[in-house]
Parts: structure tokens; sequence; C-alpha cells
């Protein structure tokens, strides 16, 4: 991989790996539905099965989101392409890429995503879907206000 793409990669893998070691953590260490309030009433730990989408939208189509995900990858992996000379760009797919491939991973192994961040007045979540609706948020914006601008633009050869 070029020096102008490393960074994907460099954002991509971290967000996977804190992903699944959170929720390998969290699956170690709890029951399913079992919840550990950090700050009680407003923070808590909770080891939920999400068979929908991120914040429990489209509950129950789990096996759904899988082709979904692997076409989500699939025009992340174009984006890139298109995009790869831009430092924020990069952020923004290697945020969506990482966040993809965790939920991905554990719908495909476990037939659910595992959610464990609990604030109890919103759905509860994980790592990945920080990191997915951080770089959908990126990418939003770099589509509707920087592009094309030369200050993020990383010089090549």
């Amino acid at each position: 991989m070029s020096k102008a793409g490393s960074l994907f990669l460099l954002v991509a893998a971290p967000i996977l790996a804190v992903d699944q070691a959170t929720k390998l953590a969290v699956q170690s260490r709890l029951n399913l539905w079992e919840s550990v309030p950090i700050i009680p009433g407003v923070l808590h730990i909770s080891f939920v099965a999400n068979r929908g989408a991120a914040f429990g939208l489209m509950k129950g189509l789990s096996w759904f989101l899988i082709p979904i995900s692997l076409i989500a990858l699939v025009f992340i992996l174009i984006y890139y392409r298109t995009y790869r000379h831009s430092r924020w760009m990069q952020v923004a797919l290697g945020l969506l890429l990482g966040g993809a491939l965790g939920n991905l991973i554990d719908r495909v192994r476990l037939g659910y995503v595992v959610d464990f961040i609990d604030f109890r007045w919103w759905p509860s979540f994980n790592v990945a879907d920080m990191a997915i609706c951080v770089g959908a948020g990126m990418l939003g914006y770099y589509l509707a206000f920087k592009k094309g601008s030369e200050r993020d633009e990383v010089k090549v050869g």
C-alpha cells in the first residue's frame, strides 16, 4: 500500500481490534442481558444482543443486514480508490471500514451484534457503531463542503 493510503488501514485496524476486544470482554464477563452500572442511572455496561442495525433500528433483520454490510464494504473500497489522496477521506473511510467489519464479524459469527455501551436513555451501542457514525458524518461533511479542496489533498509522487 502506498504512503498515501496507509492512513486508511491505520485507522481501520485499531477500530476493528478495539471493537472486537471490547465485545469479547463483555461476552466473557457478563451474561446476556446483564448490566453493570458505571454511573448508576446514567451509564451502564450491558450485554445486549442486537439483531438489528445500529441503535436497535431494523430489529430482527440481522441476516438481511449481512448482504447490506457486504455491499457497504464494496462502496467503502470504491470510495477509497476514488479519494485515497485525501487524508480526511482516509480517516472517514477507515472508520467506516473498521466499524462495518466489526459488526459484520458479529453478525456472521453470532447471528447478532454485541452492544454494550448503555446510557439508559439511548439504545445500546458499541465501538463499531461509534466509528460508523463519526465516519459517516465525516464523509457527509467532505462530500458537502470539502470535495475538491486543495488544502486536504496529499501530494503524492
